[in-house]
């Protein structure tokens, strides 16, 4: 099981405060103690980790997602009592890790739990302490070189900021999301031993739809690989990476977005200059966030024709991670090929 990080900020929510604002949800599922009978309580910082964990657990499971709608922001998400208390009931918490969800870690700390923790990030080849999965049917020979890397990876992380260098939006890597799903499995069954095959046969099963999305990625790839795409941010960057898709974002531009910052006048000249230019074939924005520069960058993409394509950060209503994603790559692959 990936390491448990924990971060030194302590929310400093007393139990007088806990009980005051119990009633004031800001997520979905289950409230502290509603859990059914028998079922296995599990916590998501965001609705994309409890919408797989519900697919893996089926009515074995209880899950609340505590981000749950566009009009949060993980990145800046103020938990609330209610959160506390719903995280110190969890046997599972699934976080995303890597800076981006840094409030769990803090209800972890200030709750006391003691739940088994998924950290999908550790799952990434991209993970600066991660070595990557090159054999994944290899688990006993290299168990002891993965527990020593997820120690370095606490260590190194050990304050959950933003890891400079990488990109946290794992979720939009789906070859990821199929490890987290095996952990979430895996996870399942040792808090349940009598229902394991249920989980796997579950999780089998929305691995296949994840190689499905893999699948069509590669088709994409085969249709537009190479086409020049301008990200306002870095939560995309995942998924036109694996459509073989070339990022020419300027660095500092989508690092200044996604950090709330102003983006340096040289680099917004450069950023409108590849507009201008006919360098960029699409522009993919975010759907939850953005500030004057990248306005500016869709208002020069329409004045130029460039086709826009947003994507969000939260699982819409209604969707399912594979329908969402399949959704996010249909608009990419019709927006390239107009």
């Amino acid at each position: 099981m990936p390491a448990r990080h924990r971060v030194s900020t302590i929310l400093g929510l007393t139990a007088a405060a806990s009980l005051a604002l119990a009633g004031c949800a800001s997520g979905t599922g289950p409230a502290s103690g509603d859990a059914a009978d028998g079922a296995i309580a599990v916590v998501a910082s965001t609705n994309v980790y409890g919408q797989l964990a519900e697919e893996v657990g089926g009515d074995l499971v209880e899950v609340t997602s505590i981000v749950d709608s566009a009009s949060q922001d993980p990145h800046s998400f103020e938990p609330s009592a209610r959160d506390q208390l719903t995280v110190a009931d969890a046997q599972l918490v699934i976080e995303n890790g890597g800076g981006y969800d840094a409030f769990i870690d803090a209800l972890l700390e200030s709750s006391g739990s003691d739940a088994h923790v998924i950290t999908a990030v550790e799952f990434s080849h991209s993970w600066p302490e991660n070595a990557g999965h090159e054999d994944e049917h290899a688990e006993d020979e290299h168990a002891e070189d993965e527990h020593a890397e997820e120690e370095h990876a606490e260590e190194a992380h050990a304050d959950h900021g933003h890891v400079e260098g990488f990109n946290e939006h794992v979720w939009y890597d789906p070859h990821t999301m199929g490890y987290v799903v095996e952990e979430i499995a895996a996870e399942l069954a040792e808090l349940s031993p009598d229902d394991a095959e249920t989980f796997s046969a579950n999780a089998d099963a929305l691995l296949a739809e994840i190689e499905g999305l893999e699948s069509e990625l590669a088709q994409l790839e085969s249709s537009v690989g190479g086409a020049q795409v301008f990200v306002t941010e870095p939560v995309s960057v995942y998924l036109a990476a694996a459509a073989g898709l070339d990022i020419v974002t300027p660095d500092a531009f989508s690092e200044a977005v996604e950090e709330g910052q102003d983006v340096p006048p040289a680099t917004l000249l450069e950023a409108l200059t590849l507009l201008r230019d006919g360098e960029v074939d699409v522009v993919i924005a975010n759907a939850q966030t953005g500030g004057a520069e990248t306005t500016q960058v869709l208002d020069e993409a329409e004045t130029a024709s460039i086709p826009v394509v947003e994507f969000a950060e939260t699982l819409p209503e209604g969707q399912t991670y594979i329908s969402w994603m399949q959704e996010n790559i249909a608009a990419l692959g019709e927006a390239l090929e107009a």
